[in-house]
């Protein structure tokens, strides 16, 4: 069986058919993740968070990245794989396109992602010329949480909103293929998706995206603290005896058939 492509992506999203992503860290979350259909591995720097016991994604390195991203790539089957690359691993073109291939190449990557845009388009630009796939993300951006003010909804003033289209086009224009965006009014996550034509997948951004992603220990109840507003534990909803790949399944067929996200896993 090939691997899920963009291009797989774009036909889903041209049929309307919602994309399911997740987070996965290991090889054994990730065969769970891969029997219940989800589309979309991200290895993402969560991991810091809901693995490693940090109060941020900041203190996951790119050693960290590349041992988890081979992790998922090993198990893998059939979804198309994207790696977070960590705070403060592409401050410039040289810099940013070395660690890029080192998730794809000894990771096994098929696509990175960074956070951001403005000064770093030039260097999503530097990447793509070279070869590499590239995923952006827009709002709420973890790395930047402080200097954000926390974990705050982003783009609710229309000149923010007005700046993360623009934002969003830029990097499409360079040759972002997929966004995601955290944390925004459902409302602009509708108006990117439309205006800039390009692939969204939401955490936080109401349903009028292309699809979904949630971390996967929320969607399993097993994130110490409070969950997030944007999640949901899909395996304490399904009661006892249920499985983790059960739980999965439930959590993709909401995405498919919209249930997921309600207008409680949503901003105005």
């Amino acid at each position: 069986m090939s691997f899920i492509t963009t291009k797989d992506l774009c036909e889903l999203k041209k049929r309307d058919e919602k994309i399911t992503v997740l987070t996965a860290y290991d090889a054994s979350f990730t065969r769970h993740l891969e029997q219940a259909g989800i589309e979309v591995l991200l290895v993402g720097d969560s991991l810091g968070m809901v693995m490693q016991g940090h109060d941020s994604t900041v203190a996951v390195t790119m050693d960290d990245m590349v041992y988890h991203t081979s992790m998922v790539s090993r198990a893998r089957e059939r979804a198309l794989l994207i790696a977070d690359m960590p705070y403060h691993s592409y401050q410039n073109k040289e810099q940013a396109l070395e660690n890029a291939k080192r998730l794809i190449k000894d990771g096994g990557a098929d696509m990175v992602k960074f956070e951001g845009a403005g000064d770093l388009v030039p260097i999503a630009e530097h990447l793509i010329k070279n070869d590499i796939p590239l995923c952006g993300h827009l709002g709420l951006l973890p790395q930047s949480v402080e200097e954000l003010g926390g974990y705050k909804v982003q783009g609710r003033e229309q000149s923010a909103a007005d700046k993360m289209v623009q934002d969003a086009q830029a990097l499409v224009d360079v040759g972002v293929e997929i966004i995601v965006l955290e944390c925004i009014p459902q409302a602009l996550a509708k108006r990117i998706t439309n205006e800039v034509n390009v692939i969204t997948i939401g955490i936080g951004a109401g349903k009028d995206v292309s699809g979904q992603v949630l971390v996967l220990y929320d969607l399993l109840g097993i994130t110490p603290g409070k969950r997030p507003k944007f999640s949901k534990d899909f395996l304490k909803e399904l009661g006892e005896g249920k499985t983790i790949t059960d739980a999965v399944k439930s959590y993709v067929n909401a995405v498919k058939d919209l249930s997921f996200p309600g207008e409680e896993h949503s901003f105005n």
